[in-house]
């Protein structure tokens, strides 16, 4: 059976920026407190008029024509999202109309920040399994605006963007895909929600007005499940491997908190020049935070044909996924 490589990469971010001394000027925060606790300067929030689908799109085009091909030869679209355009139909339909993957089928993916991963896991089994020789994974997300601008402790952390990667086959013996773990842990679901909007809780004027439909998080709860979940996971899955982080050339985190991943990474026992932290620029982006770190090891020249690269993530659920690949390109 084929093995499955990442072919292409395509980011987008909208242009309007929201910088801590934005937010000085909103909420009783500073500038100084923000970055010290998250390492987070400034990030990217989208317009009125631009939604999830909107940017996931952009990041596909941009992944489709680094590889030179036309959208009709993707054979499925996953698009990784806790914010939708709406519960259906699903953006990954929205996606397939517009970029003109005809034949395409897709669906959406919730894991929260370990979406991407978990849509990366999906799209490799597809291609492996020789089913599928295109799939186009994109993790997409407006949390601007599911996001109380009234809450310092999590309107600080969140911005907009959006990545794709193309995943085919390779018949190149040790590149591509080679192992994850992926796994969920519903009894912290509590330290991190959106409460309503959903058939428990559906909007109602009450809804609203207790600002029900926003991000509610439990910073302290997962903050210790993060560290502890990012390290023990990137740990297991090289040993399951016969690996260790001495063969890992870079390790690319979910960028949520600065803190968080140089604690992981000193547990993992990997230097501060092998890991991507871009959180200063972009904050956490959800499902877009994987992708758009790809990006930027790429043009730092940290990520290379034949490195060893370790995806690591933990989001709301709790959800936690790593993925370990060789860089095909």
């Amino acid at each position: 059976m084929p093995g499955a490589k990442i072919s292409a990469l395509g980011c987008y971010v909208p242009p309007g920026v929201l910088t801590n001394q934005d937010l000085e000027r909103m909420v009783e925060t500073s500038n100084e407190w923000i970055l010290e606790r998250t390492g987070i300067v400034e990030r990217h929030i989208a317009s009125k008029d631009i939604a999830t689908s909107d940017m996931a799109v952009e990041a596909a085009k941009i992944a489709l024509a680094q590889r030179g091909i036309d959208a009709r030869e993707i054979e499925a679209v996953i698009v990784c999202t806790v914010t939708p355009d709406m519960l259906f139909p699903s953006t990954a339909c929205l996606v397939q109309d517009r970029i003109g993957a005809k034949g395409a089928w897709g669906f959406d993916l919730i894991a929260a920040c370990s979406g991407f991963v978990y849509g990366l896991t999906t799209a490799a089994h597809l291609v492996m399994a020789g089913t599928h020789k295109k799939v186009l994974v994109i993790g997409s997300d407006t949390m601007s605006r599911i996001i109380d601008y009234t809450d310092r402790g999590t309107c600080i952390l969140f911005g907009d963007g959006a990545g794709a990667m193309l995943i085919e086959p390779t018949d190149v013996p040790g590149e591509g895909f080679i192992g994850f773990l992926n796994e969920i842990d519903g009894s912290g679901g509590d330290f991190l929600k959106q409460p309503a909007g959903g058939s428990r809780l559906p909007a109602s004027a009450e809804t609203v007005e207790q600002r029900l439909h926003f991000v509610k998080q439990d910073g302290q709860q997962v903050f210790k499940y993060a560290v502890r979940k990012m390290y023990e996971m990137s740990r297991d899955l090289l040993q399951k491997h016969g690996l260790s982080s001495k063969d890992v050339k870079v390790l690319i985190p979910h960028q949520a908190n600065r803190r968080i991943i140089t604690a992981a990474a000193e547990r993992l026992g990997v230097s501060c020049d092998q890991v991507i932290i871009n959180i200063d620029r972009y904050g956490n982006t959800t499902a877009g935070t994987i992708p758009l770190a790809t990006r930027d090891a790429i043009e730092q020249g940290k990520l290379q044909k034949g490195d060893l690269v370790v995806f690591a993530t933990v989001g709301a659920g709790f959800t936690a996924g790593v993925n370990l690949w060789r860089w095909a390109y």
